[in-house]
């Protein structure tokens, strides 16, 4: 997660906490809708969580990938949108010099992370709907989390690198008020198509191709539907819709993660070049942590067995014998 560079210089601008023009009673309320979103964040990615890992019947290559995304926008919640909502609220950075640090890193961590497993989702729906065959017996649970977990190590590894090359976080001399760290020529051009170019460029060209192979499938089933079908026929047609149905999802997943990851690189790249408010800063940090909210929401109102699941979490009956071959896709 690339912050907006911040250009040092031997002095340090003091920034004060500025006192808000509002009242008691807008300044709690501002936090108790703060703490419902970040309780709605963690709570909602881990029912996610709790429910790919517990029902056997889930435990699909796909869902292991929305396992991984789950498990990043679960810890974005508890570490990254707590300090940004309080950044933004007090508009002034109130904790300090190692807090700051830390914050930096877990952001820059588990942005990189969301940005791949939400690439390596268009991978896998590509995959799925150009070679069903192919996918079907080369693609298995267990493979997928071979690559989830090199993902993981792959971002570790950027973050580590990132450290050791770019002395200034560790030595940065926090000013008063601000949580910046400043990215050299080379690390932001880096950064840039690590972060950016790279997964987007992915991300879009990949689900060109999920949509275009789509309209073809539907083609297809329209005109199975105009003869007799065999049995075999209709198992491929229902595994086609399947398909489609989950690239559908899968895909307004992704353009919600655009929509809110947009307006960040944006910034990012504005920031260098002309000089903008520290409010714009924190609203977009804010848009970029609020898909981490908006995902299980997604999957609530799209994916039937996820309402099924939550509805056996939230009544405990997951503790009962056998719960884990109950059939939730049924």
């Amino acid at each position: 997660m690339t912050l907006t560079e911040f250009n040092q210089s031997d002095q340090c601008v003091h920034v004060s906490c500025p006192v808000r023009p509002v009242s008691s009673a807008v300044y709690i309320l501002l936090y108790v809708c703060s703490a419902a979103v970040v309780l709605l964040t963690v709570c909602g990615n881990l029912l996610i969580i709790i429910s790919v890992f517990h029902f056997k019947k889930l435990h699909t290559p796909t869902n292991m990938l929305v396992l991984s995304l789950a498990m990043s926008d679960f810890l974005i919640g508890i570490f990254v949108m707590s300090p940004t909502i309080i950044w933004t609220i007090e508009s002034c950075w109130i904790f300090d010099r190692s807090y700051c640090i830390c914050w930096i890193i877990t952001s820059f961590f588990l942005g990189k992370l969301s940005i791949y497993n939400i690439a390596l989702i268009a991978v896998d729906r590509y995959l799925a709907l150009s070679n069903p065959f192919f996918y079907t017996n080369t693609i298995t649970s267990r493979t997928m989390c071979i690559v989830v977990y090199l993902n993981w190590c792959f971002c570790l590894g950027y973050v580590i690198a990132f450290l050791c090359t770019n002395e200034t976080l560790m030595s940065l001399v926090m000013c008063p008020g601000q949580c910046f760290y400043y990215l050299n020529e080379i690390w932001s051009i880096i950064d840039l198509v690590h972060s950016f170019i790279f997964p987007l460029s992915v991300i879009i060209i990949l689900y060109t191709r999920v949509f275009v192979i789509a309209k073809k499938h539907a083609t297809a089933i329209r005109e199975l539907n105009n003869h007799t079908q065999s049995k075999k026929q209709k198992i491929t047609s229902h595994s086609m819709k399947s398909e489609r149905k989950a690239a559908k999802i899968l895909g307004i997943l992704v353009s919600v993660f655009l929509v809110c990851l947009l307006p960040y690189f944006i910034y990012s790249l504005l920031g260098g070049v002309i000089d903008l408010q520290l409010e714009i800063q924190q609203k977009v940090l804010i848009m970029f942590c609020l898909n981490s909210t908006i995902n299980p929401i997604i999957y609530a109102l799209f994916y039937p067995w996820f309402r099924r699941c939550t509805k056996l979490i939230i009544s405990l009956q997951i503790f009962q014998t056998d719960s884990a071959l109950v059939n939730v896709l049924s």
